[in-house]
């Protein structure tokens, strides 16, 4: 499995990133280990704000880069659960290949 997060950090900004086991992911990013994300070393993450799973790397990546493209009003409301990545992205993606994790 293969999963696509959200994470919120301390100057209210959203990082979004994949990989494969979500648990070690989030112990880099938020131990400020040497493979956590540049972004995240001066962003501060502060919560895993929303995660979603597919079977394949290549869905991953394509949910990721549609994420990170996003303005930030379309963030927002996948990471609250105000909008699903059908209303957002329907026209980009098949949301069917996607499933949220619960957190």
């Amino acid at each position: 499995m293969y999963y696509i997060y959200m994470l919120r950090c301390k100057d209210n900004s959203i990082y979004t990133g994949i990989t494969t086991n979500i648990e070690r992911r989030m112990s880099e990013h938020f131990s400020k280990s040497e493979k956590c994300a540049k972004y995240t070393l001066s962003h501060n993450p502060i919560k895993l704000e929303k995660v979603w799973e597919t079977s394949t790397k290549s869905l991953a990546s394509k949910l990721e880069y549609h994420i990170k493209r996003l303005p930030k009003i379309k963030k927002e409301s996948l990471a609250k659960g105000t909008s699903e990545i059908k209303d957002v992205l329907s026209n980009k993606i098949d949301e069917t290949l996607y499933n949220i994790v619960k957190i």
